[in-house]
């Protein structure tokens, strides 16, 4: 396994990072699951108070309390579940400062080491916001914060007014609008990316080709070609598709929801095959014209 520095921060997260979120097995099948990543390398594990209404945070607490010190737990912050079970946007210091406490108690720690904001709207009280994440790093609830957005806008506040270490971003050979709107503003405030959405729900690596973003299925198909061509005989698609995500020097980590063994060992694997050459990433990038954010600039 390879390791990055998260952004400013004193935190070294695998290259390869468990999105929690895709957890679906029985408790022996999930303990089977985390024990394989562990020792494989991997030492981040992203989870967030919004799935399965908390149980996710329960499952991965109950799993990884044995490995605490070894780990870089992250969890998120800011859809308030309400009574009928829907959610709401709450992104206020109030809210942040009782929601954290429910993390903690479910992922049994007693403090969390990434804290991030999920999602955030140009209409929130910003400053409000952060002056939640600074007081709860002040009280050691939390080592640092990071928010998880694709708003520029948003991003852009937090990157002038904030202490953050972290941008969760989708980013795939097809989504590359970070790269036309914040890899450049993060790389000069020293703050991490971490990429989720790698493999486009499965539409460069297995999945039928079907309209994505403001791409046609014709797009798409030829994508996922151009993977596959790069791909050859030396790596498998998915592990092309994230060794895109992870070229830019900014990129901390590759988030991947894996669900079996087979996915585990074959995301890790990314780190270990043939490099994409020069060659191969022009292939990538000529395949289709990059996109861009529409909303939100």
């Amino acid at each position: 396994m390879k390791y990055a520095t998260l952004g400013k921060s004193d935190l070294s997260v695998s290259k390869i990072g468990f999105g929690c979120m895709s957890l679906r097995g029985s408790s022996e099948e999930n303990k089977t699951l985390l024990n394989k990543a562990l020792e494989l390398g991997i030492n981040y594990f992203d989870t967030a108070d919004l799935y399965d209404g908390g149980q996710n945070e329960i499952i991965i607490g109950n799993l990884l309390k044995f490995y605490r010190d070894k780990i870089v737990l992250a969890t998120k912050v800011g859809n308030q579940r309400q009574a009928d079970g829907s959610t709401k946007w709450n992104a206020s210091k109030a809210y942040i400062l009782q929601a954290v406490e429910g993390s903690l108690k479910r992922l049994q720690t007693d403090y969390i080491d990434l804290y991030q904001l999920h999602g955030g709207m140009i209409d929130d009280n910003i400053d409000e916001t952060i002056e939640a994440f600074e007081l709860l790093k002040q009280q050691g609830k939390i080592r640092y914060y990071g928010i998880s957005s694709i708003r520029p806008n948003v991003i852009r506040e937090y990157v002038a007014k904030s202490n953050i270490v972290s941008v969760m971003m989708q980013y795939s050979l097809l989504d590359r609008r970070p790269k036309e709107t914040c890899f450049n503003l993060l790389e000069k405030n020293q703050i991490s990316c971490l990429t989720r959405g790698s493999v486009a729900q499965g539409l460069l690596v297995n999945k039928p080709a079907k309209a994505y973003l403001n791409y046609s299925e014709k797009e798409v198909l030829k994508a996922a070609q151009a993977i596959k061509e790069v791909s050859d005989e030396s790596k498998s698609n998915a592990q092309t598709a994230l060794q895109f995500a992870l070229a830019p020097k900014i990129v901390a980590s590759a988030v991947v929801g894996i669900r079996t063994l087979e996915q585990l060992e074959d995301a890790v694997g990314t780190l270990d095959v043939p490099e994409l050459s020069d060659e191969d990433l022009n292939l990538l990038k000529n395949s289709i014209i990059p996109n861009q954010y529409e909303q939100h600039r």
